[in-house]
């Protein structure tokens, strides 16, 4: 960690707010079913126990956009994280994973770490994660084959990779949504929301 355990810098703060990304996107797609479970592996990981995929591919796929996302974090560029799971046979949006992400655009590499310990910013993103477990008790089933998506929304005059494609915000008609935690690092503040459909997908 580029950070002191007493305080925070910008390059530790993206490090945290990726790497909970990184945690955040796989519980979700693991407590969801989006992949099989014998896809994944237990780890540990804020002192809890927590599923990561050993899917090569999808491994790949969001080791890159962790990474992109660490890049704009840093920079103070990105406004926020959404994951889209969708019915596979009719494209429609059964729920939307929303964190928004708030920058403290004063912060610079070379500015004095901030004030805040890495253990008291990593038991706020536990209680993220764990209220993101558990939302199974009151999501609806998933009852067909889903797919996912991430959307990441960034500042507009950003250059994007070439690799990422524009899209479309995929919002749910008819949405139940329920606030989550948010947590802070003092740089980036992560606000969470789930948004999903009040009908099963047909």
């Amino acid at each position: 960690m580029s950070s002191t355990l007493k305080g925070i810098t910008l390059k530790g703060s993206a490090e945290l707010v990726a790497e909970f990304f990184s945690f955040g996107i796989n519980s979700i797609l693991y407590q969801r079913g989006i992949y099989p479970p014998e896809t994944f592996t237990r780890v540990t990981q804020y002192d809890m126990s927590l599923y990561l995929t050993v899917d090569p591919k999808l491994k790949t796929y969001l080791n890159s956009v962790v990474s992109q996302l660490k890049e704009w974090l840093f920079d103070c560029t990105v406004q926020k994280l959404v994951v889209v799971i969708s019915c596979l046979e009719t494209n429609e949006v059964l729920e939307r994973w929303q964190f928004d992400i708030e920058c403290d655009k004063s912060a610079k590499e070379s500015s004095a770490p901030r004030e805040k310990s890495i253990k008291s910013i990593q038991e706020e993103i536990r209680s993220v994660i764990r209220q993101i477990t558990a939302t199974v008790t009151f999501l609806p089933l998933l009852e067909t084959a889903c797919a996912f998506d991430l959307l990441v929304y960034t500042d507009k005059d950003l250059v994007v990779p070439e690799k990422w494609e524009e899209s479309g915000p995929q919002m749910i008609i008819d949405s139940e949504e329920v606030r989550l935690r948010s947590f802070t690092t003092t740089i980036h503040k992560v606000n969470s929301m789930v948004a999903y459909k009040r009908t099963d997908c047909i």
